[in-house]
């Protein structure tokens, strides 16, 4: 079986139907959110190091778990170094980048935190917590990967396998995330949205 991207997580969360449209059906959608997303993320998609605040900055670190199936890159992992061994890692935490601010649904801590898993499994020591970067407010937010997240991030794990093994994408759903979401013009929500009356203006009458 072939990994899943760490992003799919995100996707699945903020919508079933838009993980199944990007991942089965291979669309892909651009717009302004998609835009400045890729504008936040040019200062760290290039692979790399610096030390800054006794912290290793790895850039673009590709990550992978085995016993999870997943694969991906993160935007950036500090590390802290063993000082008796320069060659053993002692701490980590991941560091997602965002364009926007903080929001209040779960998608963008459940990829953090997978990201954290992959990197348990990498580099074989706990990690506690990650930070997301938000460039609209030049403001990082802590992020604890407690036992609560872990489960989340497994049950949507488990959720992504069973939706991404579906023959057809789930039915669209006219929501309020659907304004910035840029599979818009290929998932049409609005026409899931008419009501059943119009779709009764054309069945078969008898006069």
């Amino acid at each position: 079986m072939d990994p899943l991207p760490l992003s799919a997580l995100n996707d699945h969360l903020y919508c079933e139907r838009r993980a199944h449209l990007k991942f089965v059906d291979g669309l892909r959608g651009t717009n302004e959110h998609t835009l400045l997303g890729d504008l936040a993320h040019e200062a760290v998609d290039t692979p790399g190091y610096e030390h800054r605040a006794g912290w290793e900055l790895l850039r673009a670190l590709p990550l992978f778990s085995d016993t999870l199936g997943l694969s991906g890159k993160a935007d950036l992992v500090e590390v802290r170094r063993d000082p008796a061994d320069a060659t053993h890692i002692a701490a980590a935490r991941p560091v997602e980048y965002k364009k926007g601010p903080s929001r209040r649904w779960s998608n963008d801590q459940v990829q953090l935190c997978a990201q954290a898993l992959c990197l348990e499994e990498m580099f074989g020591l706990r990690i506690e917590s990650g930070l997301i970067f938000h460039a609209a407010s030049a403001k990082r937010d802590e992020v604890v990967f407690d036992a609560q997240l872990r489960s989340l991030t497994l049950a949507t794990l488990d959720a992504l396998r069973a939706t991404l093994a579906r023959a057809a994408a789930p039915a669209a759903v006219l929501t309020p995330r659907c304004d910035g979401c840029s599979l818009r013009p290929a998932c049409l929500p609005e026409a899931a949205a008419l009501p059943s009356r119009r779709a009764r203006l054309f069945e078969p009458r008898e006069y």
